[in-house]
């Protein structure tokens, strides 16, 4: 496996931020890959991740948000996040200018990565997927914050657990089934960090990506 750390350029005010390539023996597929709000690109879920998706030959592009490369504050403004998605899809695309890329993130990270798709259409993209989709704060269940979904014509996978507290399962069903292009893929009894007993799920998210691009290509 080879591990290749990038910088990203995200703008003239904010700089760079920290990002890593990870390659299995080859690559078919290229993926950027976001993190969450509450944790970076090396948290361990997001590593181990990156490295069952290159058992797959899915190459990932994992990066931090501006707000995770300080180590503090909230989450980044929409525009910056968006603005860092872009910069991420670019690199990813010059890097592998012949593959076939998709981008992803966890919670915040695939909230952000849709938005800036939803506002750019000619975005050199395949398709985007979600691992646990931010539907909602927990206990305040709402669908409001899916409404930009409607304006991506991509394809969309959505790895969802069936405890998610941010994503209450009547409420994103409904939701995926409004979406022409959307796929719902149910983990039984895993919440918002995949979490399910005492079960490793990362490789059936991994297997599930892998299965999924494989028809959507």
């Amino acid at each position: 496996m080879k591990e290749t750390p990038v910088k990203l350029h995200v703008s003239e005010s904010i700089g760079d931020v920290s990002g890593e390539i990870i390659e299995g023996e080859k690559t078919e597929v290229v993926l950027t890959l976001a993190h969450g709000a509450g944790a970076g690109m090396d948290h361990s879920f997001m590593i181990a991740l990156a490295e069952a998706l290159a058992h797959h030959h899915i190459t990932t592009l994992r990066f931090n948000f501006p707000f995770m490369e300080k180590k503090k504050g909230p989450p980044d403004v929409p525009a910056v996040a968006h603005r860092t998605i872009e910069s991420a899809i670019a690199l990813a695309h010059s890097s592998f200018p012949s593959k076939p890329l998709f981008v992803s993130g966890k919670s915040f990270g695939g909230r952000m990565s849709s938005q800036y798709l939803a506002k750019s259409p000619d975005a050199h993209v395949k398709g985007i997927i979600f691992y646990g989709f931010p539907l909602h704060p927990a206990g305040k269940p709402a669908i409001e914050r899916a409404d930009h979904l409607k304006e991506i014509s991509l394809p969309m996978l959505f790895l969802q657990g069936t405890r998610d507290e941010l994503a209450q399962w009547d409420l994103i069903s409904s939701v995926t089934n409004s979406l022409s292009h959307a796929t719902l893929q149910k983990l039984e009894g895993a919440d918002h960090s995949f979490k399910a007993g005492k079960k490793n799920l990362i490789p059936d998210l991994a297997q599930f990506t892998k299965e999924w691009i494989a028809i959507t290509i």
